[in-house]
């Protein structure tokens, strides 16, 4: 049976918003960087059926890099093609590729990971 929620990643969106605030980050670059996590974070609930999602951070002084793990072999499709506009969903990449400097997925042995890399500054 599934849940009719996504599973709470306040805890991970705070740290998140920790690590960036401490290394001094612009807010407006911290709040990109949340929304584009919240949603790889719900993608791989809703799309890939992961109760609880591995997510990772990586800051060097250059830039972010979110990563988010499922256990879904199936790669999201490129956020190249146009969105539908009557769709309810199917916009979160199109988000994550305007709010990011750089995004990707790729394989693991078990599932795979989607990733985005923000820069501090624009």
């Amino acid at each position: 049976m599934r849940a009719f929620t996504p599973p709470d990643c306040s805890a991970a969106r705070g740290e998140l918003s920790s690590l960036l605030s401490t290394a001094g980050w612009p807010p407006s670059r911290i709040s990109d960087a949340e929304l584009a996590f919240h949603e790889l974070f719900v993608n791989a609930w809703e799309h890939a059926s992961s109760p609880a999602p591995l997510c990772t951070f990586s800051l060097s002084p250059l830039r972010l890099r979110v990563q988010v793990c499922d256990d879904s072999p199936v790669l999201p499709p490129p956020p190249d093609l146009p969105a539908d506009p009557l769709a309810l969903s199917g916009r979160g990449l199109h988000l994550v590729r305007a709010l990011t400097h750089r995004f990707g997925a790729a394989p693991r042995k078990n599932g795979k990971v989607v990733w985005f890399e923000l820069e501090p500054l624009a």
